[in-house]
């Protein structure tokens, strides 16, 4: 068997309940990241924060039986476990209300969560699990002791989208990933106009940034790394929602990259994964490699 890249990955963020038309969920972006990275064969580690009551409970045995390491889970005795209300248009895209202060805004640094960093070969993260001062120290201190790769997932949700604090993570970043929609923002902040290939060679240029992923919606992603330039058109499939289509998306190209899988196959899954997601109501559906293959195969007829 290859030698994976990133052996020890580690997912710092939001955990949760999403408050779906249909019933709770379990969500958050980086708890859906984890998840779907274990069912592509990584072992990742999740640090993130629940409060001390049935909701945290109920959250930390669904991680459990998901197979997650929950040692650097932390609860809070006063804040509670995240509630987000979503809500699904007409597309059957999704729009979110998030509450605060909650438990994974208090992110504390202990020893369990800097020993995970300190052996970590990739630690990914988001801007909205930062939005606290708190959480944000203690990812800071972890970065700081860390030699791993870092992954800012981007996830602009107003009004946790300041341009001071995001700026301050892209900085800190190896590999970017985003939407169409926020390379647009972030490039405004700079009075910065172009295709999508434009941008994102300015993007990885002023932010000292190795790789960059944005995501089109249905129209596929594009992807910048070792400063060559990829592109898939995405798939047509039938949407029940769009919760989770993107952290799925993420952690498939994650894991194929870690298996040294070239950029544009692994680019392809990442899509035909992003694209049977959203087919499925919820964030972390069950799958196998058979129903991402069909996905594949059903749009080369």
């Amino acid at each position: 068997m290859q030698k994976k890249i990133y052996k020890h990955i580690i997912c710092f963020g939001e955990v949760l309940w999403d408050m779906l038309p249909t019933g709770a969920q379990p969500g958050g972006a980086l708890l859906n990241v984890a998840i779907h990275l274990k069912k592509q064969g990584q072992n990742p580690t999740l640090i993130s924060k629940i409060g001390n009551d049935n909701d945290g409970e109920i959250l930390l045995d669904f991680l459990k039986k998901s197979g997650i390491n929950t040692t650097t889970i932390q609860k809070d005795n006063k804040l509670s476990t995240s509630k987000v209300l979503v809500h699904i248009d007409k597309n059957k895209n999704a729009s979110y209300e998030i509450c605060e202060p909650v438990a994974w805004d208090n992110i504390q640094i202990n020893e369990a969560n800097k020993n995970a960093a300190v052996n970590a070969d990739l630690i990914i993260f988001g801007s909205l699990a930062l939005r606290k001062q708190t959480s944000r120290t203690t990812l800071f201190q972890l970065l700081d002791i860390s030699k791993a790769t870092r992954l800012l997932d981007v996830n602009l949700r107003p009004p946790y989208d300041k341009q001071k604090i995001v700026e301050e993570l892209l900085h800190k970043s190896d590999f970017i990933k985003l939407n169409d929609d926020e390379l647009d923002v972030i490039a405004s902040w700079s009075n910065k106009k172009g295709s999508i290939p434009e941008l994102i060679n300015w993007l990885a240029e002023f932010y000292k940034c190795k790789t960059v992923c944005v995501t089109r919606g249905a129209n596929g992603a594009a992807l910048y790394i070792e400063n060559k330039f990829y592109e898939h058109p995405g798939f047509k499939v039938k949407a029940a929602d769009t919760v989770g289509a993107g952290d799925s998306f993420l952690a498939s190209l994650v894991a194929n990259l870690s298996e040294n899988i070239h950029p544009q196959k692994a680019l392809e899954n990442a899509c035909a994964t992003g694209a049977f997601v959203a087919t499925q109501k919820g964030a972390v559906p069950d799958y196998t490699d058979i129903e991402i293959e069909k996905i594949i195969s059903s749009n080369k007829k």
